[in-house]
C-alpha cells in the first residue's frame, strides 16, 4: 500500500474510528467504530422538519416545485378540484365503463336509500336526496375512482340512534329533521377541518380489529331492527340492544305478526340471497346482485298493488315527496340548545363516516394501483356533507356494497357517481309516485341482505390467530353494540384501541440476546433457541423509544432480567454477570425521563459491581446522551456501534477478572 494511501486511511480513521485496541485471539488490534454524533441542527429547521414529517409526510407540494406562478395556480385549482386534472384525458371508452357502472349502482342505491332513510328515522325522500347532491360534489372534488357515495347502513343507524336520544322523531318530526341537518353540517365541518389541517392520522387510532367488531355488531343490530318491517310488527321497541329487540319481537308473536308481510319478506330475502350467491360464485354475473333489489321492489310493489295486500295489514311506503332537494339552510340550528347537540352528534357521525370511506377508498386504490390522498378525500367528503346539509341531505359517505359493484361493473372515474346522481334525479322528478305501494317488508329485506356482508367472521378468526388483544378489542366493540347500544359499542371500540396504544407505549417489549453460532449476530434467544449467551455478559434489547411513560418500567425490567440471570448463574456455578449490554437499535428516541432512568440504572449497576455498556444508539438518542452528559458519566469508551464490538470489549475484562 502506498504512503499516500496510508496517510488518507489514517485521516479517515481519526475522523470516523476509535483507535481503542482490543486483544484478540490473533494478537491483532482491530478498529472499533465510534457511534457517530449527528451535527447540530438549527432549532427552527429541526422544528420545521418535525412539522413537515408529522403533517406533510406525503410532500403534497412536490408537484409545485420549480413551476412558474401561472402553472402553480393551475395546479392549486386542480388539487382542490381533481376533475380538472383527469377530465382532460377523459374519453368515450372511459365513459362507456362509467355509464354502465353508474346505471348499475343506481339500481342498487335507490331501494337502499329509501330503506336507510327509515333507519335514520327520516322520510324516504331524504335518502334519495342524499344520493343526488353529495355524489355530484364528490365527483368534482374527490380523488377516488371507485368509491360510490350515498347513505350507508351503519351511519344511518348511528345517526338515527343519537338523534332519537335527543328528540322524538314521531312527536317532533320538524325539530328532529332540523337536528339531522345540523348534525350533517357539523359532520362535514369535522371532516373538512381534519383534511385542511392534515389531521387525517387521527382516524387511524380506531384499530382495524375494533372497526371489524363495530361493523359486525352494527350489522346485527340493523338486521334485528328490520324485523319490525319483516314481520309486520306495529308496536316495536325504540331500543337497539338485542335483548330489548328480541323481547319486543317475541312478545308480539301471537297477535302482532302479519303472515302476508312475512311471506313477502321471506320470499324476496331468499331471492336476494340467491342473487348474491350467483354473483359471488361467478364474477361475470356481478350485475345480478346489483339489480336484484330494484327487481324486488318492482315485483313486490306490483304484487301489493294488484292484490290490495295493503288492506290486509301489509305496511307500505305510501308517499315519497316528488321533486328535487329543497333548501335546508334555514333549518340548520346555528344557535340555541340544539346547536351543541348537533355539533356533538355530527363529530361522532362524521368520524365514523370518514373511517368507512377512507377504508373503502384505500382498498380499491390498492387494487387498481393508484395513490389516494387521504387529506383531499376528507376535504371532499366534508364539502359534500356541508353542501348536503343545506340541500336536505343527511350524512353521506362511501358505501362498500355499492363501491364493490361500481368496481366490478368496470368504472373508470368518478363520473359513475354523476351517472348515478342523474338517475336519482330522474327518479325524484318522475318516478317517486310509483313507490307508493312498495311494502316496508321489501325495504327491510334489502337492508338485511345488504348488511350481512358487514359481519366479517373470517376477519375475526384471523384477528384471533394473529393478536389476542386485538380480538378482545374486536369482541368488545361487537358485544358493546349488540348488547348495549351503538354509542356504547363505539365508546368501547375507541377505549380499547387507546388502551392498546397506551399498553404498548407504557410496557414495551424487551428481550435477552444471544450469539447465533458461526456469526457475530446477536438475536432474541426465544426466537433463536440455538443462540448462545456470552458468559458473564447479559445482553438486553429494548424494543421501543424510552419516554416518561415507560422509562421507569424499562429500568425495572432490565434489573429484573439481571436478577433472574444472576440467580440462574449462581445455581449453575457459572461466571457471574459483570457487564450489562443494552442494545439500543430499536430505541428511536429518548426524553429527559428516559435519560434519568438510565442514570438510575447506571448507579444501581455500580452498586452491584456490574458495568453498563450501550450498543448502537441512534442519532437522536446519542445526541441527547451527549447533551445531557450521560455519555461522559458512563464513559464514551462504553458506547459501541454493534453488540459484537461491545462483547469484544467485555471479553478481555472477563479474562482479567473471572
Amino acid at each position: 500500500m502506498s504512503s499516500m494511501g496510508d496517510s488518507a486511511e489514517e485521516n479517515f480513521e481519526t475522523k470516523e474510528m476509535d483507535a481503542r485496541s482490543l486483544s484478540s485471539s490473533h494478537g491483532q488490534e482491530p478498529y472499533v467504530h465510534k457511534v457517530g454524533i449527528p451535527p447540530r441542527q438549527n432549532l427552527f429547521k429541526e422544528f420545521q422538519a418535525t412539522v413537515k414529517e408529522t403533517f406533510f409526510s406525503d410532500d403534497p407540494l412536490r408537484s409545485f416545485k420549480d413551476q412558474p406562478k401561472s402553472r402553480k395556480l393551475i395546479l392549486g385549482i386542480e388539487a382542490i378540484f381533481p376533475i380538472l386534472s383527469w377530465g382532460r384525458s377523459y374519453s368515450l371508452t372511459k365513459f362507456r365503463g362509467d355509464f354502465i357502472a353508474g346505471l348499475t349502482i343506481a339500481s342498487l342505491c335507490i331501494p337502499q336509500d329509501i330503506g336507510y332513510a327509515k333507519l335514520a328515522n327520516l322520510d324516504p325522500q331524504y335518502g334519495l336526496y342524499s344520493s343526488f347532491i353529495p355524489p355530484l360534489i364528490y365527483a368534482v372534488m374527490g380523488s377516488s375512482r371507485d368509491i360510490a357515495i350515498g347513505p350507508v347502513a351503519v351511519v344511518s343507524l348511528l345517526l338515527g340512534t343519537l338523534l332519537r336520544s335527543e328528540i322524538d322523531p314521531i312527536a317532533n318530526q320538524v325539530d328532529y329533521r332540523r337536528l339531522a341537518f345540523t348534525a350533517t353540517f357539523f359532520a362535514g365541518i369535522t371532516q373538512a377541518t381534519l383534511g385542511i389541517l392534515r389531521l387525517g392520522f387521527l382516524i387511524d387510532f380506531l384499530s382495524h380489529a375494533a372497526i371489524v367488531g363495530f361493523m359486525g355488531g352494527a350489522a346485527i343490530t340493523i338486521a334485528l331492527q328490520q324485523l319490525k318491517g319483516f314481520l309486520g310488527i306495529e308496536k316495536f321497541t325504540k331500543k337497539t340492544d338485542v335483548i330489548s329487540v328480541m323481547h319486543s319481537v317475541l312478545s308480539s308473536a301471537h297477535h302482532g305478526w302479519n303472515w302476508q308481510t312475512i311471506v313477502i319478506g321471506a320470499t324476496f330475502l331468499a331471492f336476494l340471497l340467491l342473487a348474491k350467491y350467483i354473483g359471488k360464485k361467478n364474477p361475470k354475473f356481478f350485475w345480478v346482485p346489483a339489480i336484484a333489489p330494484l327487481i324486488s321492489v318492482i315485483l313486490s310493489t306490483f304484487f301489493v298493488y294488484i292484490t290490495h295486500a295493503d288492506k290486509h295489514g301489509v305496511a307500505i311506503v305510501k308517499h315519497i315527496e316528488k321533486g328535487l332537494n329543497p333548501s335546508s339552510v334555514k333549518e340548520i340550528y346555528f344557535r340555541g340548545d340544539y346547536l351543541g347537540k348537533g355539533f356533538r352528534i355530527g363529530i361522532v357521525a362524521g368520524m365514523i363516516a370518514l373511517t368507512e370511506a377512507t377504508a373503502i377508498g384505500r382498498t380499491f386504490a390498492s387494487m387498481k394501483d393508484y395513490q389516494l390522498d387521504g387529506n383531499k378525500e376528507m376535504v371532499a367528503l366534508g364539502a359534500m356533507n356541508v353542501v348536503g346539509s343545506m340541500t336536505s341531505c343527511y350524512v353521506a359517505t362511501g358505501s362498500f356494497s355499492r363501491s364493490a359493484v361500481n368496481f366490478m361493473a368496470g368504472c373508470e372515474t368518478a363520473v359513475s357517481n354523476i351517472v348515478m346522481s342523474i338517475v336519482v334525479f330522474l327518479t325524484l322528478q318522475f318516478l317517486t309516485p310509483l313507490f307508493k305501494y312498495t311494502p316496508n317488508a321489501i325495504l327491510s329485506t334489502i337492508i338485511i341482505s345488504a348488511v350481512i356482508n358487514l359481519v366479517d367472521y373470517k376477519a375475526a378468526i384471523l384477528i384471533w390467530k394473529i393478536d389476542k388483544f386485538d380480538f378482545v378489542a374486536c369482541m368488545g366493540a361487537f358485544f358493546g353494540v349488540v348488547f348495549a347500544s351503538v354509542e356504547i359499542g363505539l365508546l368501547i371500540a375507541v377505549s380499547i384501541s387507546f388502551a392498546k396504544i397506551l399498553l404498548q407505549v407504557t410496557r414495551p417489549r424487551t428481550a435477552i440476546l444471544g450469539k447465533i453460532p458461526g456469526t457475530t449476530v446477536y438475536r432474541n434467544i426465544q426466537q433463536y433457541p440455538e443462540a448462545t449467551r456470552v458468559p458473564g455478559v447479559l445482553i438486553v434489547r429494548v424494543d421501543s423509544a424510552i419516554y416518561f411513560s415507560n422509562s421507569n418500567y424499562v429500568k425495572e425490567r432490565i434489573l429484573r432480567w439481571l436478577m433472574d440471570e444472576e440467580e440462574q448463574v449462581k445455581g449453575d456455578y457459572q461466571t457471574r454477570i459483570q457487564f450489562l449490554i443494552v442494545e439500543m437499535s430499536p430505541v428511536t428516541d429518548i426524553d429527559t425521563s428516559g435519560i434519568h432512568a438510565l442514570e438510575e440504572l447506571f448507579r444501581s449497576l455500580q452498586k452491584r459491581d456490574v458495568q453498563l455498556v450501550l450498543a448502537n444508539p441512534g442519532p437522536i438518542v446519542i445526541d441527547k446522551l451527549h447533551t445531557s452528559n450521560f455519555a461522559t458519566l458512563l464513559g464514551e469508551d462504553k458506547i459501541f456501534l454493534t453488540v459484537a464490538e461491545a462483547v469484544a470489549y467485555c471479553s478481555p475484562k472477563l479474562a482479567e477478572d473471572p
